[in-house]
């Protein structure tokens, strides 16, 4: 049965819940591989206001969006440049769009490293390698900061200067005089300090930038209120 908007959404935050508490454990990013390619399937689902693919590992695809696209999505949670990102040829003629995803484990945000045709990312494609893949290079996707003009705004305070918005994926964007401020986390510290919350969870961990930016829209509220 195709997922409403609404569940995406919701199975998401879930999903991004899921893989923070996973990080508070200790678990390396690297060794969540299906659980960070479901966040990427579902955040594609989202922006494209498309569906998961019908079949369990359909072959090329992960998601259909709204104009009928199939989507291939990679998800990675590798910072910096180096490495790359693995295709098999064989099934890009499957294929009508590839998106490359990034979960910052810093901000605890998604980032979209790429979001384009096929034809158009075969061109940054390496030759087929040994393993008979064909790959993309993380250095070739660098790239200005993520956009999140498509994804609505659900909640919001002000700080002033600071404008905090969370987005109905849980992205939290601070803004300075219309201007994001990326990374938004020093910032979200100074306000946390202000407003008297403390930088710390139960377990003695620092709150990533999501949880600093929902208390604090919800404290800003209350003082407001």
């Amino acid at each position: 049965m195709a997922l409403t908007q609404m569940q995406i959404i919701q199975s998401l935050g879930e999903a991004m819940s899921w893989f923070d508490r996973e990080l508070q454990w200790g678990v390396p990013p690297t060794e969540l591989r299906h659980l960070s390619g479901r966040i990427g399937e579902l955040y594609a689902a989202l922006i494209t206001n498309g569906q998961m693919a019908i079949e369990i590992n359909q072959k090329g695809y992960d998601v259909v969006s709204d104009l009928g696209e199939r989507v291939s999505v990679k998800t990675t949670a590798m910072m910096g440049t180096s490495g790359h990102i693995a295709f098999n040829p064989k099934t890009l003629d499957k294929v009508d769009r590839i998106i490359i995803l990034r979960i910052n484990t810093e901000e605890m945000q998604i980032e979209t490293l790429l979001n384009d045709t096929t034809e158009n990312a075969q061109k940054l494609m390496s030759a087929i390698n040994s393993s008979g893949k064909v790959s993309i290079a993380l250095s070739k996707l660098t790239r200005k900061p993520k956009e999140h003009n498509d994804i609505a705004v659900i909640k919001t305070a002000i700080s002033a200067p600071y404008t905090i918005n969370e987005l109905e994926n849980g992205t939290i964007v601070v803004e300075a005089d219309g201007e994001v401020i990326n990374p938004s986390k020093p910032v979200l510290r100074d306000l946390a300090i202000k407003f008297n919350i403390g930088l710390l969870n139960s377990n003695g961990n620092p709150f990533n930038t999501r949880q600093l930016g929902s208390m604090l829209i919800k404290v800003i509220g209350n003082h407001q209120s």
